[in-house]
């Protein structure tokens, strides 16, 4: 347990000290040595817990959500990461790792369906799915006709013939929609980039800066300078948040180090704000969708919405550099999200604090004619509709009926069967961080079997929250 739950070696049971601790506490233990320890991990994974995981998934009433995704290790071998995700008999959002597998080329379309397939029949759940959650990369569209094709050759293989089968991840949509804003590049962010990285270029120069930073006063917060990584917007974001706090501090270096030649105006410093004010909205947004202890496709069509409303605010924004940002992403979300999902709509319908009446709402505040704002709703409506008959005429859902659905068996499947749809890839990506760990450069021979049993095995035992700790 200490080897799963804390990343360690299996020679950690072999360390001299260790062994002496434990021959401290009891002259007789027999400590085992790291052969033993693995193979302990792997029954512990394939013997105990994985039989169990598959029965529980057996049981689930209903059927199962999907987030895939692969990653290249620092061994530069391909690893594929697969999650299952549902609802369970208590109403909980259950999300359990199924397969973190070693997938060496070809890395075709037509062979990574293959190899999803094989891990839908391995854990006998490839007449229980609803939908598969994939990044935006061009090949998953191939791939995933592929596998749709496979899976609909069973009877009851895929609701309404696989029409909401795939979904696309709203986190990578969004940052596609963002990085689109931000190629309008700014002197501003380059200033307060050079300047950060110019305080945390040397231990001096940071005293200095942390001197200027008392002699300003009134800074009560322990944020610190933050450097962004280009490739991540978010990162821009708190990097522009920072800086500002930091503001007076930066321009009372400005004025004691002369070396110090970045430092924005205050004309820069004001565009700076209302840059950082501007993506604020965004970053909570991607927040709250990004998550993966709770459900998320009741939360699609709001966020969706409200940030269509932000673009459409800015697009006559006085300010020509956030004009030109909002115009061409508005022209990037248009792309995407021009048309609403159908099925993660349903999500807010089954909301019943807002229902059928709040897409009304919405559609109207986007400046849509009644007309038109009546013939998207028809259209959602009959969607909802067509879907929900499928589950009063399924044999399955009579069969698969609990004390909490004995009231609305029909709908009661539907909505968990909705709430399981993940709308980003962030549990599966999540797991290639904690991959990182357990397989780093001080631990490159460690054999692909041994990597999904501690991963698996980890997730299982102490779900995606713990594993980041």
């Amino acid at each position: 347990m200490m080897i799963i739950e804390h990343d360690l070696p299996f020679s950690f049971v072999e360390h001299r000290r260790f062994k002496e601790l434990l021959q401290y506490l009891h002259s007789d233990v027999k400590v085992p040595s790291r052969r033993v320890a693995t193979m302990n991990v792997n029954n512990m994974y394939d013997s105990k817990k994985k039989k169990k995981m598959k029965c529980m998934l057996s049981k689930v009433p209903s059927r199962i959500s999907l987030t895939f995704d692969v990653w290249t290790s620092c061994t530069s071998e391909g690893y594929i990461s697969l999650t299952a995700h549902y609802v369970d008999a208590n109403w909980m959002l259950n999300s359990k790792m199924l397969n973190f597998s070693h997938f060496p080329p070809p890395h075709s379309r037509r062979e990574m369906a293959k190899v999803i397939y094989g891990f839908l029949e391995e854990w006998g759940i490839e007449q229980k799915k609803f939908s598969l959650t994939l990044d935006n990369a061009s090949s998953n569209d191939k791939m995933q006709d592929y596998l749709k094709e496979r899976l609909l050759l069973h009877n009851n293989g895929l609701v309404s013939g696989g029409k909401f089968f795939l979904v696309r991840c709203c986190a990578h949509i969004l940052n596609l929609i963002i990085e689109e804003g931000l190629k309008v590049v700014d002197p501003a962010i380059n200033k307060i980039r050079e300047s950060i990285k110019y305080v945390k270029g040397s231990e001096g120069r940071m005293k200095v800066f942390n001197a200027c930073v008392a002699k300003v006063g009134g800074i009560h917060t322990k944020m610190g300078l933050r450097l962004d990584v280009i490739t991540r917007w978010n990162s821009t974001f708190l990097m522009l948040e920072s800086a500002l706090v930091y503001q007076h501090a930066l321009c009372g270096l400005a004025f004691d180090d002369r070396s110090y030649s970045s430092c924005p105006t205050n004309e820069e410093w004001e565009r700076g704000q209302k840059m950082c004010d501007f993506l604020r909205p965004f970053f909570q947004i991607t927040e709250l969708i990004s998550g993966s202890s709770y459900p998320t496709s009741n939360l699609y069509f709001m966020q969706v919405w409200k940030i269509e409303c932000l673009l459409l605010q800015n697009l006559s924004n006085k300010d020509e550099l956030i004009r030109t940002m909002a115009i061409d992403m508005k022209t990037k979300f248009d792309k995407y999200w021009s048309d609403y999902s159908n099925v993660l709509s349903f999500g807010c319908i089954l909301d019943p604090c807002f229902k059928i009446k709040l897409l009304k709402y919405c559609y109207s505040k986007l400046g849509l004619d009644p007309i038109s704002c009546q013939a998207k709703l028809k259209f959602v409506e009959h969607k909802l509709y067509t879907l929900h008959n499928e589950y009063v005429y399924s044999k399955e859902t009579k069969n698969n009926v609990g004390l909490s659905q004995a009231r609305f068996p029909d709908l009661s499947l539907l909505a968990c069967d909705i709430l399981s749809i993940q709308i980003t890839i962030v549990a599966s990506e999540s797991a290639f961080s904690i991959d990182s760990r357990v397989l780093n450069k001080y631990r490159t021979r460690l054999l692909a079997d041994n990597v999904q049993a501690l991963t698996c095995t980890k997730n299982w035992l102490l779900g995606f929250d713990m594993q980041g700790k």
